[in-house]
């Protein structure tokens, strides 16, 4: 089980770009939570296993129809007693 903390950079906001990551989250079965910054960004914290999170970023970097993702900067988080994706404000 791994967890990792993500900030991604661009154009995310008014996209449905949280909408889409809770969707991929419920398929890939990880847990975590996503969130718009008042910057214009989106953090989120994604929990699972390697594979699973792995294939998680790779869909948060692609982001919805709309989007443009110019970056994603993650760090690696201690893994937590977690259920569900949520998004939260």
């Amino acid at each position: 089980m791994i967890r990792r903390h993500v900030l991604v950079s661009g154009l995310v906001q008014g996209v449905g770009y949280r909408y889409l990551a809770r969707k991929h989250a419920e398929r890939l079965a990880v847990t975590g939570w996503v969130r718009n910054l008042p910057d214009g960004s989106v953090e989120a914290e994604v929990q699972g296993s390697e594979a699973a999170v792995d294939e998680m970023l790779r869909r948060l970097e692609a982001g919805p129809p709309g989007s443009q993702v110019t970056g994603l900067v993650v760090t690696d988080l201690d893994p937590r007693d977690d259920e569900g994706f949520r998004i939260t404000r």
